[in-house]
């Protein structure tokens, strides 16, 4: 059984669910994201679809609808986001606050109410005043509400992906690799806490900040903006995000004093919500295979919360901890962390030639026919079942990637986990078989968690993929904007109500992903 008090919910993120009315009122042109999905280049590349977000699923004006919907499968939690752009399509860079460093680190920042008022000048009011519309709408249902800052997308006065990629980094604004990103996120950050304190304790910072960085700026023609491969570009956007989560960990905290839920034990525990990705070397005798699977979980997993848990932040990048890298201001930055988990990395080695650049003790392949780098709806080369995405289902990783991230001692909850499945062939055993993993790990006391959200209640903008990639419980028709529900909802619906995954759904489950592995 699952806990009495366990979280059962889904995700969203703005960028992918709120626009698409016809008026266009949803609109949000303000975006690096918004900008590079439109671009001609990437378009004819096809680094990017062609479908464009402004077809989208118009929650802005649906979500009443979509909150119901998930009412009636029996959610309790809700994620969402704040769309910073929305909320600032101007520049904040005029609004001047204290800031304290030590060696080029960010150690303190002084944000004064009368800064807050400066901003709220800059603000625009009517998308405050809906965004607190669409969280009082989730209170009223009596959801529990989980508000993150950022997913992904950044306003294009922080971020010019176009300009960055034609000069691989060296011109801008860089996004989380400029400079000026963690004041300008930690101003963000404050004006929210302020502004939905009363609403919300529980926050999230950013959401999946590995993959930005890695997809962004390690990425030569990548998917997302700006789809460059600059390693020092890569560095900075890491050290970047540590140095704006520790900044907004403290203005947070400082701006938000109301309890929004009795329950609370503070009125703002602040969290990070971080894809975790279990790896494995591909021949586990192999030095270079296993130094390659090291330097994946360092960078991908492990670095992130290192540096604003333990204070570690490796600034070469080269997996050793110096003296230098610890920060006592950085430790314990983090009151919980959302795990993101969809898939594994199997990862061999190569030999590192540019090792003197790039300090790895080999360097990281990612295998093709495992994990992530599987050809879509076939096989992957241990005869499971991978996703309309490509993705291998691999479900028992989802308790190895709990186990990793609890060495950090922090309240964890499941945030993401869910398929691009457009048929729900998979789904309802996705769902099932995820799940019951975690119920076991539970009962047996090898994990604690809080809550699973699923991606995602309704089907949505997939990013540079368009909407061919459907994550729904909930089938949407992007002409009509009518939601149907798929199978899977009834699925997950009755797996909550019992607070148990059904035996028969396990059994099912085991049949029809094939989990008898091979690797």
């Amino acid at each position: 059984m699952f806990p009495k008090n366990f979280l059962w919910g889904v995700s969203l993120a703005g960028f992918q669910f709120e626009m698409g009315d016809p008026a266009g009122e949803a609109l949000d042109p303000n975006t690096d994201w918004y900008v590079w999905v439109h671009d001609k280049y990437n378009i004819e590349n096809k680094i990017v679809s062609g479908d464009l977000p402004e077809n989208g699923i118009d929650y802005w004006h649906l979500y009443r609808e979509d909150h119901a919907l998930a009412q009636s499968i029996g959610l309790n939690a809700y994620r969402l986001n704040i769309e910073w752009s929305r909320i600032f399509p101007k520049p904040t860079f005029n609004v001047e606050v204290g800031i304290e460093e030590e060696e080029g680190i960010k150690t303190g920042i002084d944000i004064s109410e009368s800064d807050l008022e400066k901003l709220d000048e800059l603000a625009n009011k009517e998308t405050l005043r809906h965004y607190r519309d669409i969280i009082m709408d989730l209170r009223q249902r009596n959801f529990y509400v989980i508000l993150n800052l950022v997913h992904f997308t950044l306003p294009i006065w922080l971020h010019d992906p176009i300009t960055s990629r034609a000069t691989n980094a060296k011109k801008g604004p860089l996004g989380y690799a400029d400079p000026r990103f963690p004041i300008e996120f930690a101003k963000f950050a404050a004006y929210i806490a302020k502004n939905f304190g009363d609403l919300v304790d529980t926050w999230s910072t950013f959401n999946e900040p590995s993959v930005v960085t890695e997809s962004g700026f390690l990425t030569r023609k990548g998917k997302f903006p700006p789809g460059i491969f600059n390693f020092k570009a890569y560095k900075n956007a890491m050290i970047n995000i540590a140095q704006a989560h520790f900044l907004a960990y403290h203005v947070i905290k400082k701006f938000d004093k109301v309890k929004a839920y009795p329950s609370s034990e503070v009125p703002a525990s602040v969290g990070i919500i971080h894809n975790v990705v279990p790896s494995y070397p591909l021949n586990t005798a192999k030095k270079s295979d296993i130094d390659a699977s090291r330097v994946v979980h360092h960078l991908h997993n492990a670095w992130i919360p290192n540096s604003i848990v333990n204070g570690w932040i490796d600034l070469d990048f080269d997996l050793k901890q110096e003296s230098g890298e610890i920060y006592e201001k950085y430790k314990g930055k983090l009151d919980w962390m959302g795990i993101n988990y969809y898939s594994r990395a199997v990862v061999k080695g190569k030999f590192n030639i540019l090792k003197p650049l790039i300090p790895f003790p080999a360097y990281p392949v990612l295998v093709k026919g495992y994990g992530f780098e599987c050809t879509p709806d076939s096989q992957s080369l241990a005869g499971r079942p991978t996703t309309n995405f490509g993705w291998e289902i691999y479900p028992e990783g989802i308790v190895e990637a709990v186990k990793l991230m609890k060495n950090y001692n922090v309240p964890l909850m499941i945030t993401e986990n869910g398929i691009a499945d457009r048929d729900d062939k998979y789904r309802p055993h996705y769902l099932a078989i995820h799940l019951k993993y975690l119920e076991d790990a539970i009962m047996n006391k090898e994990i604690q968690l809080n809550g699973y959200l699923h991606w995602a209640l309704t089907d949505n903008y997939e990013w540079a993929d368009g909407f061919r990639m459907r994550f729904g419980l909930i089938y949407v028709d992007l002409q009509t904007k009518k939601r149907q529900k798929r199978a899977s909802a009834d699925v997950f619906s009755k797996i909550i109500a019992e607070g148990t995954v059904p035996d028969e759904y396990v059994k099912a489950a085991k049949q029809v992903l094939k989990l008898v592995s091979n690797t």
